[in-house]
């Protein structure tokens, strides 16, 4: 069975155009979601993926309206496939229930890890090269090395209340713990 998702992503926009192409190629049963793309959870999209059985056929009219990113995309058409559903966008012309089809989207998963790996790379040389010249990633220490002193010897004052030292130094009680035990032992300096 060939199962349409049509999406568009605001209410000025109309599925008619992607809903006809849907039922011309042959959908029997079409589910729409009117939603960012960027939304992880499209009540649409999961209503048509529990609605589908082995064998059957998911249909978009472009490879966008079901992936947010081709990484995404990747993801959800090898979902289908672990499920032993097909999948085919009208507008690419990918049908992974043939041999083509599945080559052109080996292609494309392919093309995705290579752009993954080129991000990473990039990441990696850029804060090797950050860290040369003496830049730390990361935020910015909320405790410095003084309040540290001042939080582990108020600690063991048992006059002050952790509450009252939290509000002096602007912490909160975890941050305050994470470099002072309650014994007013230094932890992080």
């Amino acid at each position: 069975m060939l199962v349409g998702y049509a999406r568009v992503s605001t209410d000025d926009q109309n599925l008619d155009l992607q809903t006809d192409a849907l039922q011309q190629a042959g959908c029997e049963r079409i589910f729409s979601d009117e939603m960012s793309g960027a939304k992880t959870e499209r009540p649409g999209l999961n209503e048509a993926l529990a609605f589908m059985r082995e064998g059957d056929t998911l249909v978009v009219w472009r490879l966008d309206r079901l992936g947010r990113s081709l990484k995404d995309l990747v993801q959800r058409v090898e979902q289908l496939r672990e499920r032993g559903v097909g999948f085919r966008s009208l507008h690419e012309h990918i049908d992974t229930t043939s041999s083509v089809g599945k080559f052109q989207f080996h292609v494309f998963s392919a093309l995705a890890e290579f752009e993954r790996e080129l991000i990473r790379e990039r990441t990696l040389a850029g804060l090797q090269a950050a860290r040369a010249r003496g830049r730390l990633g990361g935020r910015k220490r909320s405790m410095t090395p003084e309040k540290v002193k001042m939080a582990a010897r108020l600690m063991v004052d048992p006059a002050i209340s952790v509450e009252e030292i939290c509000r002096t130094l602007g912490v909160s009680r975890t941050t305050l713990y994470r470099y002072v035990s309650p014994e007013g032992t230094v932890r992080i300096t």
